[in-house]
């Protein structure tokens, strides 16, 4: 076998490693050394795949997020309205995300990052792949606000900045039901928590989405 053919082969079963990891223990306690283990390989070897650990989780979250990608085109219904495929994607995309939490601990995990601090860190190459898979989930729910704007139904000026607004505001709010706990006041000064029912979180979810949607920006 061709040395970039063993090269890419052995990328791809670390790659492997790291999403089985991740999707039995979650991002956070998921070590290189473990990564390393279960290809049976020295974790040096693993420095020699990927410039780091935030590059490793780049690559990982690009296979997510193909396969999102996959899901919401196989879920979107055409002959839907536009609002209620929008509502309907928006149910895809928490479920998705409740399946695979590592999913979304692996995009928070480079959200915070900044931009310029994450194009040091992550090779071109990879944000080049990062940036694709995103625009293959996102571009779904684009079609579905330009058919929406287009019916009359919503008004977005940038159906590519809200989708990405949709993106971000959906990951924040699996942290919630993750937690799995609402806090509110039961009497002055006294704190308690709540279970959070998954399904109401979609609904509210959903509403706000489409009254985002609906919403006339001010210029």
């Amino acid at each position: 076998m061709p040395v970039s053919e063993r090269r890419a082969e052995r990328k791809r079963e670390i790659l492997d490693a790291t999403r089985a990891l991740f999707d039995e223990r979650g991002v956070r306690d998921a070590q290189i050394e473990d990564i390393a283990r279960a290809v049976g390989i020295n974790r040096a070897i693993i420095y020699r795949h990927f410039s780091g650990k935030e590059e490793l989780f780049a690559e990982t979250l690009v296979g997510y997020l193909d396969e999102l990608a996959k899901t919401l085109q196989t879920s979107d219904d055409e002959t839907l309205e536009p609002v209620a495929r929008l509502e309907h994607l928006v149910v895809v995309f928490l479920d998705f995300g409740s399946t695979y939490p590592a999913f979304v601990d692996c995009a928070q995990t480079l959200l915070r990052r900044r931009g310029d601090e994450l194009m040091e860190e992550v090779s071109e190459r990879v944000m080049f792949d990062l940036g694709r898979a995103m625009a293959a989930c996102l571009n779904h729910v684009v079609d579905v606000l330009e058919a929406g704007v287009k019916a009359g139904e919503f008004h977005v000026r940038d159906p590519n900045l809200l989708a990405n607004i949709f993106y971000t505001q959906a990951l924040g709010v699996m942290n919630l039901t993750t937690l799995q706990l609402s806090v509110r006041e039961q009497n002055p000064g006294l704190p308690a928590v709540d279970a959070v029912p998954f399904d109401e979180v979609k609904t509210y979810l959903q509403h706000a989405a489409v009254a985002m949607a609906r919403a006339e920006p001010s210029r």
